[in-house]
């Protein structure tokens, strides 16, 4: 009977290629491998040719998202081809670390990581006893360039030794290494059960055993030791009942960055050193050159010649065996970027990190739920990729519309796969999404299967499920009605408007039905985008904007400049919803609009001095504009407020007396800071009006020259807030204006101050512009 222990790094080419290397000659009966048991059945499916690394094996505990681990693999991973030795040889393979069962059950770390609980790191130390102040450069010439050939290894003992003796020195280094370590409980527990499965492989009749582990455990797999020993330290561990799969991996989750404790800084480089060992340099330097030419960047044939020439030149400037990933990237930095870091940046994350994610066979053990979403992945036609990509849908498309119904059904379950991003046109038919599939959404769907076996199912539920939340606010509500027309589940829908009802009848705070309003609005004035029905939500809206009406007015007092602040946002988004709402089809009464979604001249409600209260069955503009106009009369409202609606009703026509306004607001008898946040207020839907209105600006200018040098100072941060927040044409413009001539401000004289338009000379343009509008 014999015993070879492989120590190896995780996801190292070179360990790999040893690790086939040694089990060809050895011709093992049995493979023991560092991983969890309960995944032993899942191993003949690494020979399926769906099979494509890199994957992971999943152990989850089902029903607790928090309790899940992962043990990735590459396909330069030495585990892998230990894995894919032993299915095309027909010998059995074993995995020998801690079950999963044990390590989930307690809470203890996800990873397999053979160097996450050690107190040095060995890779470190031994690359300091070499003289390297840098591991990974260390590690890269001392084993992962060299063991291919064991003559010239450091380490070795000369050519006529095979792989193994690199293992032998391996396992001597970290011997070195572990004199005088006492390991953590974790690491004792997983080393105990590591001897213990190699035990039973001897009990149970192999006489040619291999085992494949972390270089770190080689010494502890070695020594002698007693069973009973590591009994006693197994005993009474908790358990739990886990499940386990294979699943697509990223090579950007293999890296040390992504927070891998056992990962490489640079696994794309390792993978082309484990697929490409003929002339590596050189083919890693072509496609580089073609990552650039796909970016339209020139580079030539002798600009990868002179690459190639330089990156060799340095290696041996440095005595390396082999030109590393440092000498590639400084000979892509200085030949093929011409020095520019930008480009060099663009390969490093294309080609260095690299984005490429695995399969997995449609054979493997899935819950429901993934088998459907991969289902609707291959119908509609979006295929997983671990790189971000950018896709812009046309809702008029039927494709283009079931695959946006899947992408918001998956938000709704907690699976981000596609992120919304402004699209570049102005139509509702547009939408865009950067679609970019993560390893956990795997566990995420294993989590949401508990809602249904299909995504259209598993969305519905939760949506039932987060109505029926009795702490869910109200606008959190409403924006779920979006949410349900957007990935059309009329079937959840009910269910979210009774909630809305219940919720809204109880709820007395204006604030809340004001944050409610403007979703439930666009729900109703974009649902038929789609096709999809929204009965119900008309009654809804008209209720929720006739408490809003009558709640607003005695919602604006004794507010501080912050609430008010906050007040006069949802003032704005409730204005918006109001206009939308006219713009619907089948609403009555809302007569000619006047190009701010609403009635003309001839139909504007109440004129100066006239009560405006909002009556039933007026149209929605009308109720909400008269409410404003009421408001808007009081003398004890905040500056902000006052400002705002002022301007609000300015813009919709209803305010002639704006300056007498804005001259009683910028009063004496009125504080600068009051004042400040008045213009503040007024100034908040843009700067253009101060342009074309040289009275108002007058106005302004006026109340600032007559500021007292303290006040001035008192005022200066409102009003740079307020300025700043105008477009940089705007403030160009306001300045012409003011530069043009303090005496045609001021005074309101000058050329064309008494006639700023000419209505006849003016009617043959807002002709053509209302016939433009469709509003003649």
């Amino acid at each position: 009977m014999t015993t070879t222990i492989l120590g190896v790094r995780h996801h190292g080419p070179g360990s790999a290629r040893a690790v086939r290397s040694a089990l060809e000659r050895l011709k093992p009966d049995v493979v023991l491998i560092e991983g969890p048991p309960e995944a032993d059945a899942l191993v003949p499916l690494a020979a399926d040719p769906g099979m494509e690394p890199p994957v992971a094996l999943l152990a989850y505990v089902p029903g607790d998202r928090a309790k899940a681990a992962f043990w990735p693999f590459a396909v330069f991973s030495p585990e892998w081809q230990a894995i894919r030795y032993a299915v095309e040889a027909g010998v059995e393979v074993r995995f020998c670390d801690l079950p999963a069962a044990h390590s989930l059950a307690a809470g203890e770390e996800e990873t397999p990581e053979e160097e996450r609980a050690v107190r040095v790191d060995p890779i470190g130390a031994l690359a300091e006893a070499a003289g390297y102040d840098d591991p990974e450069r260390w590690w890269e010439d001392a084993v992962e360039h060299r063991l291919d050939h064991p003559a010239d290894h450091p380490m070795g003992h000369g050519g006529e030794a095979g792989p193994e003796t690199v293992f032998e020195a391996i396992a001597e280094a970290m011997a070195a290494v572990r004199e005088g370590y006492t390991p953590d409980p974790r690491e004792a527990r997983r080393e105990a059960y590591m001897r213990r499965s190699l035990r039973q492989a001897v009990k149970d009749g192999f006489r040619e055993i291999a085992v494949v582990c972390g270089a770190w455990h080689v010494p502890a797999l070695a020594a002698p030791s007693r069973a009973s020993d590591d009994d006693r330290l197994l005993r009474g561990m908790p358990k739990a009942r886990v499940e386990t799969t294979w699943v697509p991996w990223t090579h950007g989750r293999l890296a040390a960055w992504s927070g891998y404790g056992a990962g490489v800084t640079s696994p794309g480089w390792y993978h082309h050193l484990f697929t490409a060992p003929d002339r590596p340099i050189e083919r890693w330097l072509a496609r580089a050159a073609q990552v650039l030419r796909e970016e339209d960047l020139p580079v030539s044939s002798a600009h990868v010649i002179e690459a190639v020439r330089l990156a060799h030149g340095l290696a041996t400037l440095r005595d390396r065996p082999l030109a590393g990933l440092n000498e590639v990237s400084e000979a892509v930095r200085a030949v093929l970027c011409e020095g520019d870091e930008l480009p060099a940046e663009l390969v490093r994350r294309r080609m260095v990190l690299g984005e490429r994610l695995g399969r997995v066979p449609d054979s493997t053990p899935m819950v429901p739920l993934q088998r459907h979403l991969r289902e609707e992945q291959r119908r509609v036609r979006l295929k997983p990729e671990a790189l971000g990509r950018d896709h812009d849908l046309d809702l008029r498309k039927a494709l283009d519309l079931d695959r946006s119904r899947l992408l918001h059904r998956l938000r709704l379950i907690g699976i981000p796969w596609g992120e919304p991003r402004d699209s570049r046109g102005k139509g509702t038919f547009k939408e865009s999404w950067t679609l970019e599939w993560r390893p956990e959404f795997d566990v995420a769907l294993i989590e949401a299967a508990v809602w249904g076996i299909t995504v259209e199912a598993a969305a519905t539920a939760r949506v039932r499920e987060l109505a029926a939340y009795p702490e869910a606010p109200l606008a959190d509500l409403t924006a779920l009605v979006e949410r349900c027309l957007l990935a059309d589940l009329p079937e959840a829908l009910p269910y979210v408007l009774r909630a809305i009802g219940d919720r809204a009848a109880l709820d007395s705070d204006v604030g809340h039905l004001m944050a409610a309003l403007p979703a439930l609005v666009r729900a109703q004035r974009y649902g038929d985008v789609r096709g999809t029905p929204s009965t119900g939500l008309a009654a809804i809206v008209d209720s929720l904007l006739t408490r809003v009406c009558a709640g607003l007015p005695s919602a604006v007092t004794g507010l501080d400049d912050e609430p008010a602040r906050q007040l006069v946002s949802q003032i704005d988004a409730v204005h918006a919803a109001v206009a939308l709402l006219d713009d619907i089809p089948g609403r009555a009464d809302h007569g000619e609009s006047d190009g701010f979604g609403g009635p003309g001249k001839d139909d504007r409600g109440a004129g100066p001095g006239e009560e405006s209260r909002p009556e039933a069955g007026q149209a929605p503009r009308d109720r909400w504009l008269a409410t404003l106009r009421g408001v808007a009369d009081r003398s004890d409202l905040p500056g902000v407020i006052e400002g705002r609606l002022v301007r609000i009703l300015f813009d919709a026509r209803m305010a002639d007396d704006v300056q007498v306004r804005m001259s009683r607001a910028m009063s004496l008898g009125h504080p600068p800071a009051r004042a400040a946040a008045w213009v503040e207020g007024f100034l908040s839907g843009g700067g253009l009006l101060l342009v074309h209105d040289p009275r108002l600006l007058a106005a302004v200018d006026g109340w600032l020259a007559g500021l007292s040098p303290e006040a001035f100072v008192d005022v200066l941060p409102l009003l740079r807030r307020t300025f700043g927040a105008f477009d940089a044409p705007e403030r160009r413009a306001i300045g012409e204006r003011v530069r043009s001539g303090a005496s045609a401000v001021r005074g309101g004289g000058g050329a064309g101050a008494g006639a700023d338009h000419d209505d006849e000379r003016a009617a043959p343009a807002v002709r053509t512009v209302l016939e433009i509008l469709g509003r003649a």
